[in-house]
C-alpha cells in the first residue's frame, strides 16, 4: 500500500467533438433486462395478498 505512487495523469471527461451528457441515467434504461417485477408484477400482488391472507388466518387462530 505505501508503494503505490497517487498519478497525477490527467483524462479529459469529454472527447473534442463530443457533446456532454447530463450525467445521469434514465430510470427506464436502469435494470430493466434484470427487473423480475417489471417482467410480471401481477406475481408480486399476488403473493402479497396469499401472504397478508395467511397472515390473517395464523393471528385469527392465535386469538381465540
Amino acid at each position: 500500500m505505501a508503494d503505490e505512487q497517487p498519478t497525477t495523469e490527467f483524462e479529459p471527461a469529454v472527447e473534442s467533438g463530443q457533446s456532454a451528457s447530463s450525467g445521469g441515467q434514465s430510470p427506464l434504461g436502469v435494470g430493466s433486462e434484470e427487473d423480475a417485477f417489471a417482467e410480471r408484477p401481477e406475481a408480486f400482488v399476488g403473493a402479497a395478498f396469499a401472504g397478508g391472507l395467511a397472515l390473517a388466518l395464523i393471528l385469527r387462530r392465535l386469538t381465540r
